[in-house]
């Protein structure tokens, strides 16, 4: 199998796993690709010794399956770089919680024989797309997690005028607004009180960050639905954030968010499901008393 490899690069005490994850695929002849950024930071800063690799420089190469070693972060970078080709990513944790990359390096012996063997599942998770005045903006319009609209320059509030379909919903008075899909549900936009959403429940949560009214509530709609937002703000501009990666736009600017023509391919161990991750991970139900 071919696999290409992106990691994180602020994690210096944590890349031992690095080394026994390349001993791994040799052990397995795998074929390996890593990022030019992944590689540089370990072979210059952290001095590995490393195996012969095909570096990467933009994008990914056509590849069998993409591996994610850091936390929820750089399965982000990852899936923004894989795009429309839709090759499985896996997610190995060395960062926090890890929703995406819910690999622990514990595991990676039995994964990688699992994957060897073709023992594995492959989920396919929406991303959200953004258009700027019908035009694509940014590098990668793509999230897997959210769209966030948020005040910029002003500690003022902005007002979000949200149409869906073409009929409209509300004006948001907040600090922002944040449009997830079912995958970012327990990221951003469970922070500011979205609702935990089941990945393959084909749905788009739209969640006010801040609003100044007791009466505006997380709105749950169907991913075929076509959103636009309108901009008021006092400093005439505004943030989007796009999975973290953001820009400035002027409040003249109108967005348009929809699902994506494509899926982000996300590889599974057989015994991980979704619901043991609310509890292991999240501590659901918990009762501490």
């Amino acid at each position: 199998m071919k696999f290409v490899l992106f990691g994180n690069t602020y994690q210096a005490k944590k890349s031992q796993h690095v080394l026994h994850l390349f001993r791994l695929l040799q052990r397995f002849g795998a074929e390996v690709c890593v990022s030019s950024e992944f590689y540089r930071f370990l072979n210059d800063e952290l001095h590995f010794q490393l195996p012969p690799v095909q570096l990467v420089e933009e994008g990914c190469p056509d590849a069998d399956m993409v591996i994610s070693i850091g936390g929820d972060g750089t399965f982000l970078k990852a899936a923004s770089r894989v795009r429309e080709k839709e090759i499985p990513i896996l997610g190995i944790n060395t960062g926090r919680l890890g929703f995406l990359a819910d690999v622990s390096p514990e595991e990676m012996d039995r994964s990688f024989e699992e994957i060897h063997a073709g023992r594995y599942r492959i989920e396919e998770r929406s991303v959200l797309q953004v258009e700027a005045d019908g035009h694509r903006f940014l590098s990668a319009p793509y999230a897997l997690n959210e769209i966030a609209v948020l005040k910029h320059d002003s500690s003022s509030m902005i007002s979000i005028h949200t149409f869906i379909n073409g009929e409209p919903l509300t004006t948001y008075q907040a600090d922002g607004l944040v449009v997830a899909t079912p995958t970012g549900s327990t990221a951003y936009s469970l922070s500011v009180g979205g609702p935990i959403i089941v990945p393959h429940s084909r749905t788009f949560a739209l969640t006010p960050v801040a609003p100044h009214s007791l009466n505006v509530r997380p709105l749950v709609i169907g991913d075929d639905a076509e959103i636009a937002l309108r901009i008021e703000s006092r400093s005439h501009n505004y943030l989007v954030a796009v999975d973290g990666r953001s820009e400035s736009m002027n409040e003249e600017t109108e967005l348009t968010l929809r699902r994506a023509p494509h899926v982000v391919r996300v590889v599974k161990r057989y015994d991980h499901r979704f619901f043991a991750t609310l509890r292991d991970k999240m501590m659901w139900g918990a009762d501490i008393r």
